[in-house]
């Protein structure tokens, strides 16, 4: 009966084992779908619009096999189309369910001899890839997302790229089958071999035996060749015991083979699907654009600008600081870099771009767009701009956090509208605060605005009022008889940027300009520069009959609240440097 139950335990493995590993191969239907798309015509890219890369359902999977290096990148269809504006492509679109593909001709080309722009490294990307001959990439890119392919933005684009989907075709059953098969086959290995036990401890004897020879007494004095040797021959028992292990060993071998092949595919999904968690409910209005960046892109734009800003200033290169510095942020750096090697200037501290604390960008589909960013490092604040989609983002303000206000801001997937600088619906419309505070700085509390702006957390204002009140009592033992210091602030040149909170608030960022101005008082005096050898080196020039005129800017960061808030103006950030020095006219 033994025998009966191991026969039939083997034939359930079978059975299970062989569905299970069909399932798995000649009964598995294909694991992708792949659709080919083939170009024609010299045109150096290809457009892939998202309908195309969502007409299958799953993920995305990008093949393109090319002489040469080949280029690929993703982004919003609208910024995608906006950079290929100059340039001819092939836009690969679904019409009725059918892939179809358009010339599309340039607009407005670059004139001739101008070098072409390039794709690589582009801030409108969210990502981007660079292979030479063979390309493969997954992705997952929404509806509203496109792909864009060439090889180095002058030569014709790939001729011929694949795009393949998961058919989501799964063997739930496999991994059971087979794992119960190879249970059925160890069970029967185990019933089989009790079974050979059994039968042979039944082949006792059935009659008494005959009478034995009686025994002789053993010679212990045996000699010859034989002397002192003992027989290791293995007993039945031992010989039945290793066969069993013989036949264990492939058991296992083969369970262990099977299983090599059970991925999670393989395997009934039981756990169901998790419930997401939900997040805090931000209401978009219906018309308002894209965020400018998202959080990643936020980032990886702030690692090129401190990489190349890094460059600069150990060149000294305003022209390679340009690349990445716009504005106030600019001027500061260039005046820096020409006081570099001069006693008495500290140099302006480097661009942190990590770890990011807030990226807040601008929700526009136009140009330019902005994003204001947090930095851990030094809690430094940055605004910035991109000025066309050609154009790489740059900084236009930089300035140290100060206050550690709580601020109402809008997550970085939904981004903030822009303020217009005229709006009557802030405290103070964002085109006159620089002048207010500038104001302030100048008159103190006698000022017609220090009442709308918080003075309990602004230690610049305080910085400023104790600087001007040292320098002059300097100036007056020496030089009171023969000249005047004074001073005055000023908006600087730089147009307000403003970006709402969700508390119909704006976080606004300006420019002021401070200068102090000194002048004899007599035809017969002159001011010397003997102890300044920073106006000295900006002016060319130690002593003059009319006087000096420095100038510094100051680049501030304020949260401006709305009209109806009882909330004052705070400031949040602020950075100050030396602009210019020139001979008083």
């Amino acid at each position: 009966m033994r025998f009966v139950w191991a026969v039939t335990a083997f034939v359930l493995a079978a059975v299970m084992i062989g569905a299970g590993i069909a399932q798995r191969t000649v009964l598995q239907g294909p694991r992708t779908e792949s659709e080919t798309i083939s170009v024609t015509g010299d045109a150096p890219y290809i457009l892939i619009d998202g309908s195309v890369l969502n007409s299958h359902s799953g993920s995305q999977t990008l093949r393109v096999q090319e002489a040469g290096t080949i280029f690929a990148s993703y982004g919003r269809t609208a910024d995608l189309k906006a950079w290929l504006t100059p340039s001819s492509y092939t836009h690969v679109t679904l019409d009725g369910g059918a892939t179809t593909t358009t010339a599309v001709a340039a607009k407005n080309p670059p004139a001739a001899g101008s070098a072409p722009i390039t794709p690589v490294g582009s801030d409108l990307w969210l990502d981007e890839f660079q292979q030479d001959d063979v390309l493969i990439t997954p992705l997952q890119l929404p509806a509203d997302m496109s792909l864009l392919v060439a090889t180095d933005g002058v030569k014709p684009a790939p001729s011929s790229l694949t795009l393949s989907w998961p058919t989501g075709a799964t063997t739930p059953w496999a991994g059971p089958l087979i794992v119960l098969g190879s249970i059925f086959l160890l069970v029967g290995i185990i019933v089989y071999v009790l079974g050979v036990r059994h039968a042979r401890r039944s082949r006792g004897p059935r009659r008494k035996g005959l009478p034995m020879p009686v025994t002789e007494p053993i010679d212990v004095a045996v000699t010859g060749a034989d002397k002192g040797v003992i027989s290791a021959t293995p007993s039945r028992r031992q010989l039945t015991r290793g066969k069993r292990a013989l036949l264990a060993a492939p058991a296992v071998g083969v369970a262990a083979l099977l299983f090599t092949g059970c991925t999670a595919d393989a395997w009934p999904q039981l756990a169901g699907t998790p419930t997401p968690t939900a997040s805090e409910s931000v209401v978009v209005p219906q018309d308002q654009g894209q965020p400018a960046v998202t959080q990643q892109q936020g980032e990886r734009i702030l690692t090129r600008i401190s990489e190349q800003v890094a460059k600069a200033d150990a060149a000294k290169d305003p022209a390679a600081a340009a690349l990445r510095l716009t504005g106030s942020a600019l001027a500061a750096r260039e005046t820096d870099y020409k006081l570099r090697d001069v006693a008495g200037h500290t140099a302006l501290n480097a661009v942190p771009d990590k770890p990011v604390k807030i990226i807040l960008p601008e929700a526009y589909d136009g140009w330019p767009r902005t994003f204001f960013a947090v930095i851990e490092t030094g809690d430094v604040i940055l605004s910035v701009t991109q000025e066309d989609p050609w154009s790489p983002y740059k900084v236009s303000r930089e300035a140290e956090l100060v206050s550690q206000a709580s601020l109402n801001l809008a997550p970085s997937y939904v981004g903030a509208i822009s303020i217009d600088p005229d709006s009557p619906f802030l405290a103070l419309a964002p085109s006159k605060v620089a002048a207010a505070y500038a104001d302030i700085l100048t008159n103190g509390d006698s000022s017609a605005f220090a009442a709308q702006f918080d003075s309990t957390n602004d230690p610049f204002r305080k910085l400023v009022a104790d600087n001007r009140a040292t320098r002059l009592q300097a100036f007056n033992q020496t030089g009171a008889q023969t000249g005047t210091l004074t001073y005055a602030a000023s908006a600087g040149p730089d147009e307000p940027i403003s970006l709402a909170t969700l508390d119909s608030g704006a976080i606004v960022a300006v420019t002021v300009h401070e200068s102090d101005t000194v002048k004899p008082t007599n035809t017969d005096a002159v001011i010397k520069l003997d102890n300044n050898a920073i106006v000295q080196t900006l002016t060319g020039v130690n002593q003059s009959s009319t006087g000096f005129t420095t100038t510094f800017v100051d680049q501030l960061f304020f949260f401006v609240p709305s009209q109806s808030s009882s909330k004052r103006i705070q400031l949040l950030g602020y950075s100050t440097s030396i602009l210019d020095a020139k001979v008083a006219p």
